[in-house]
């Protein structure tokens, strides 16, 4: 499984989207207080958590360009999405509240997991309106149309260069987000994601998810186990903070054990940190010569992935985030004496 895919939502679980970067006519911008950014990101949360819809979703990185149907339901407090990868190996990943099952018809695999919900993009948290603002410059662009839905249209520039900038595309009557864009500090789309199509205010369909979790005859059922920890507790201490990025999240989970060593005994330990849009996961696991071979930096449009050897530890670290951000988690790690 990608690393990346661990903790990712369903708009970056999809896969990898590419848009063009074409801004609305005559946009007119205006600047955006905290109050007024807290009020936007709220609202893009919102639709994401509590609005039915499905569509098409087109992910575009590094020259690569995928797509995947999503649906996403709500009653009451219940959450339901379906996502079917349309490129490459059939995968089909559902969703019930914290319980994600990934089915990968081919090989006859099924993956059921249990990943709290965290404050991903755009899943934001109400006081992040007053961080963002220290960190990004907001403002909004005017309007546009995005498959076939008016559209509001918001950029965040970044005020130093430890992240990316953004640039959102909302429904307008809804808030839903239905465009993407990560931009490089010279203006440069890195990665774009939108809807080609999508239906707004459906009927929902739980039993459409439900259903598929619970019928898992003739599969190899795998259900790895995550605990919820924290990094000093394990030994680790980030001695370099890097600006604006908050640990949000830790768990750990129990890995194909090297040779000398019991089942069990290996361990892999992501931390998660987050400035509201851009996250970063460092994971540590025991070094091993057979797999781990080569450090390495390595890009697919927005996403890094910086490896390491630590000792007797192998270290990587991911993010949507300039290398330089990787470079300064990862030499800030130390073990704790």
């Amino acid at each position: 499984m990608h690393l990346r895919r661990w903790w990712a939502p369903w708009w970056a679980m999809v896969a990898f989207v590419g848009i063009g970067a074409v801004l609305p006519v005559g946009a007119q911008e205006a600047q955006l207080d905290k109050t007024e950014v807290r009020a936007w990101l709220l609202r893009i949360h919102e639709a994401a958590q509590h609005r039915n819809f499905q569509g098409t979703f087109v992910v575009s990185a590094g020259g690569q360009v995928a797509s995947s149907r999503i649906a996403h339901y709500c009653e009451g407090k219940n959450q339901f999405e379906r996502i079917e990868s349309l490129d490459g190996q059939t995968r089909r990943v559902f969703r019930h509240n914290e319980v994600v099952t990934t089915v990968w018809p081919a090989t006859r695999i099924a993956v059921v997991e249990h990943r709290e919900t965290l404050t991903s993009f755009p899943g934001l948290l109400q006081n992040e309106g007053d961080r963002l603002v220290e960190h990004y410059d907001v403002r909004k662009l005017g309007k546009d149309r995005v498959a076939g839905h008016e559209a509001n249209v918001l950029q965040l520039k970044p005020r130093d260069a430890y992240r990316y900038g953004y640039r959102l595309w909302s429904e307008r009557s809804t808030g839903l987000l239905l465009r993407a864009e990560v931009l490089s500090d010279s203006g440069e789309v890195l990665e774009s994601s939108a809807f080609s199509e999508v239906a707004i205010g459906v009927k929902p369909q739980p039993e459409s998810v439900v259903q598929p979790m619970k019928k898992l005859e003739g599969y190899r059922v795998e259900r790895p186990a995550l605990s919820k920890t924290y990094y000093e507790d394990e030994g680790w201490i980030f001695k370099n903070k890097v600006p604006g990025f908050r640990h949000v999240n830790c768990v750990k989970r129990a890995i194909a054990p090297s040779e000398g060593q019991q089942p069990g005994q290996a361990q892999l330990l992501q931390t998660i940190f987050s400035d509201g849009l851009a996250h970063v996961s460092i994971f540590v696991e025991p070094f091993n010569p057979a797999v781990h071979r080569k450090e390495m930096l390595m890009s697919m449009g927005a996403t890094q992935t910086l490896m390491r050897r630590h000792g007797t530890w192998w270290i990587t670290a991911v993010g949507e985030v300039p290398p330089a951000t990787l470079r300064e988690f990862v030499q800030g790690l130390e073990r704790k004496k």
